[in-house]
């Protein structure tokens, strides 16, 4: 009898330590990004991000490298990610099935947690190389980034503004990283890159003994871009951003940071009060260039898809948004 109640108080252990970790598991909600190749802007951005507003115990953030913005917006509609980073123009298009999404069905559960940092189109070339224009890239070897990148769209939102096509190129879908390596190897002329300035593969690359140019989007370029595109801005990659690189004339277009509707509200507002709270503006603005970018002020900024409900109650309470 003795024994039988020693198991009975044994088993309420073990089931009260089971139920208690369950409990703990429970309260700990994990959070993944979708960010980009590792080369770029987005993924450095993300690990930063995360490392802000996780809350160990109660959120565990992570970024994780993809293909980009089409990749990211997809995956969040799909439910493979809580969220992910993408440009403007892909999260609207993609939210309202137009653009890119004509004649496919909308992700209409996207949501906006917030607009971050504006994104410069790169369009790098060697600096011994004898392509001065982007006119100057027919029949060339040109990296146009991964199928499901928002570069790839960028460029061929540019190609078109020059008159050319991916067919008068010989085009080549590979990540920048690869695109460096390619291009130093004096295998490929030019490759393409929308992202936050500096980014890390193509400071690299301006470091290296070949060196580097950036192509510039002429006035008469910039404005054929603008007209179809609102989310398109003037911009210029300013001078010693890149080493020696000179100051070029391009566009830019937001980089922000969605979600869909379904994911809990209570979980987005928590992040978004922490992503702007004092301890994470000090991670972002001492972490990375574009990380001083990523203020309440800015956060409410381009939203081309509605907010998501957590996101607008902490933007509401602080004041950024009525």
């Amino acid at each position: 009898m003795h024994n039988g109640h020693m198991k009975i108080r044994h088993l309420l252990a073990v089931m009260l330590t089971l139920l208690s970790l369950s409990g703990n598991a429970l309260a700990q909600q994990y959070f993944r990004i979708g960010t980009g190749g590792t080369a770029g802007t987005y993924y450095p951005i993300g690990v930063l991000i995360a490392a802000a507003v996780s809350q160990p115990g109660k959120i565990v953030v992570t970024a994780q490298s993809s293909n980009g913005s089409l990749g990211n917006v997809i995956g969040v509609a799909s439910g493979s990610l809580e969220s992910g980073f993408s440009q403007a123009d892909v999260a609207t298009w993609a939210e309202s099935g137009t653009g890119i999404f004509e004649n496919k069905p909308a992700l209409a559960n996207l949501r906006l947690i917030a607009n971050l940092y504006p994104e410069s189109i790169h369009v790098v070339v060697r600096k011994d190389s004898a392509v001065r224009s982007i006119a100057d890239l027919r029949g060339k070897r040109v990296a146009l980034d991964e199928v499901g990148s928002g570069t790839l769209i960028s460029a061929r939102q540019v190609l078109s503004a020059y008159g050319l096509k991916e067919s008068d190129l010989k085009p080549e879908y590979i990540k920048p990283n690869q695109a460096g390596d390619r291009l130093l190897a004096g295998v490929l002329d030019a490759f393409f890159f929308t992202g936050g300035v500096p980014a890390k593969g193509i400071s690299e690359l301006a470091a290296s003994a070949v060196g580097i140019r950036l192509l510039p989007i002429d006035d008469a370029a910039a404005q054929r871009l603008r007209s179809q595109s609102p989310f398109l801005f003037r911009d210029a990659i300013g001078a010693g951003a890149y080493g020696d690189v000179a100051a070029t004339p391009t566009l830019s277009v937001g980089a922000q940071w969605v979600t869909s509707e379904k994911v809990d509200a209570e979980l987005i507002y928590q992040i978004t009060k922490t992503l702007y709270g004092t301890a994470a503006q000090k991670i972002l603005s001492s972490g990375h260039p574009k990380g001083a970018f990523i203020t309440l002020p800015n956060a409410v900024l381009g939203a081309g898809i509605p907010f998501h409900a957590g996101a607008l109650r902490f933007y509401r309470e602080a004041g950024a948004l009525k």
